[in-house]
């Protein structure tokens, strides 16, 4: 039976919880840190690579080569849905442990890739280890923090996401400026001492080790994603599929697209190559700082107005601010000011990534609770790589960047509508 709970803060965290937070907190920071390092380099990394790979380096094959790199890393990002079960029989913390090692790996190989073939293998692993991290992290938080600081907590996780936006945009002003695109990717092994972290200095949440023993007692063999398809989860399931769906097309619209343009509109403008890369970076530092403080104002908005209105008011914010960036700045003849101005904004909308790390674990028992956040994400990850694909064609058929990314504000406008099916769960404490 779900009860009221006071939002405000009283149990002190102990040693173990401070470890667990900051482990899935540095893990989500390199977590956004690789997601956005490709898209800081992909103009240099595609010209250098398709000569290569026996492909001309022309404007339409580097944007439509960018286009499927970033659609096969989506599609990594779906098949992490097999970190759900595992992490649900296993373990959250052994699972979040091995998804850290296989995207440092792979980001650090992509470094090495000798032609587009080689760098969409690394791309497709990586992004494996990437999208199980996020589940893992999301799940291991919810699961270990005290019941009256959960809530936060969730906002402040997700915020660890947008910082390695920060990360990523100050190598890419420093090192990627001056030494290339292959030592960004290099820096990606860092992630590898996060989870040896993670190994000796965090143990599993009570919650699932009193459900794996409940389960044993019952000599139960549990089919966990069959689960999530049983009448008692079946709708919500699906709905929050397709929020994420949403959600994830934003993402990739909003800010792997960003550096391009920002480079485009910084040509126009009249700056240099080494000019136009900085001002990427600076912009991208702009949308993370948005995006920080849109996490931490979720949650206590969330609180006061309920999971579906806040997730609403967000979703309403990435519907203007993605029309008014690629749709209007974009084509200013001086738009390099506006968009940059509309970024933050557009930051802040994508806040709305902390409202699922809050309100997915509230929809769950922990039986099931890994492979639910796994699973829900991973259908998002899929439809996001066929759209990437669709956003590739359209900016090679139309020849311009802007129209193809304004056009990904009507997936706001369908989740705008199909919120009101969601399931409410505010004042409820997390299940058991």
């Amino acid at each position: 039976m779900s009860t009221r709970t006071d939002f405000q803060p009283k149990s002190k965290l102990n040693r173990h919880q401070i470890n667990g937070f900051w482990a899935a907190w540095f893990g989500w920071m390199l977590d956004g840190m690789d997601s956005v390092i490709y898209a800081l380099v992909l103009a240099p990394a595609m010209k250098e690579l398709l000569p290569r790979s026996g492909i001309a380096a022309t404007a339409g094959n580097i944007g439509f080569g960018g286009s499927i790199m970033f659609a096969l890393f989506l599609i990594g990002w779906g098949l992490s849905f097999l970190w759900g079960p595992i992490a649900d029989k296993f373990g959250r913390a052994k699972a979040l442990m091995a998804t850290i090692l296989v995207y440092a790996l792979f980001t650090f190989l992509s470094a090495f890739a000798q032609n587009i073939w080689e760098l969409a293998v690394f791309r497709l692993l990586a992004g494996v280890g990437i999208g199980g991290e996020w589940s893992m992290a999301g799940t291991f938080v919810s699961e270990s923090w005290p019941e009256d600081r959960r809530k936060m907590g969730a906002g402040y996780l997700q915020t660890g996401y947008y910082a390695g936006f920060f990360l990523a945009a100050a190598l890419n002003y420093t090192v990627g400026a001056h030494f290339g695109w292959r030592p960004m990717f290099m820096f990606g092994l860092v992630p590898a001492l996060v989870s040896f972290w993670v190994l000796v200095g965090v143990k599993e949440p009570d919650k699932w080790k009193k459900a794996v023993k409940a389960a044993e007692r019952k000599a139960q063999k549990r089919k966990t994603l069959a689960a999530l398809f049983t009448p008692e989860y079946r709708k919500r399931t699906w709905i929050n599929s397709i929020l994420l769906t949403v959600a994830i097309i934003g993402l990739w619209a909003g800010t792997v697209y960003e550096p391009t343009a920002i480079i485009d509109l910084a040509k126009k403008a009249g700056m240099s190559a080494t000019g136009a890369v900085h001002m990427s970076s600076i912009g991208t530092g702009i949308l993370s700082i948005g995006t920080i403080l849109g996490c931490i104002a979720l949650p206590p908005l969330a609180e006061r107005i309920g999971r579906k209105k806040a997730l609403a008011v967000y979703f309403a914010i990435m519907v203007v601010a993605i029309v008014l960036s690629f749709g209007w700045a974009f084509y200013l003849s001086h738009g390099l000011a506006p968009f940059i101005v509309v970024l933050f904004f557009l930051g802040f909308g994508g806040g709305n990534f902390a409202m699922f790390s809050l309100w997915l674990p509230e929809q769950y028992r922990t039986e099931v609770r890994a492979s639910a956040f796994a699973f829900t994400t991973s259908i998002g990850r899929f439809v996001g790589a066929a759209v990437t694909f669709l956003i590739g064609a359209m900016v090679k058929g139309m020849g311009t960047l802007g129209t193809p990314v304004a056009l990904t504000a009507i997936a706001f406008i369908i989740g705008l509508l199909v919120i009101p099916a969601a399931l409410e769960t505010k004042g409820d404490v997390l299940p058991d």
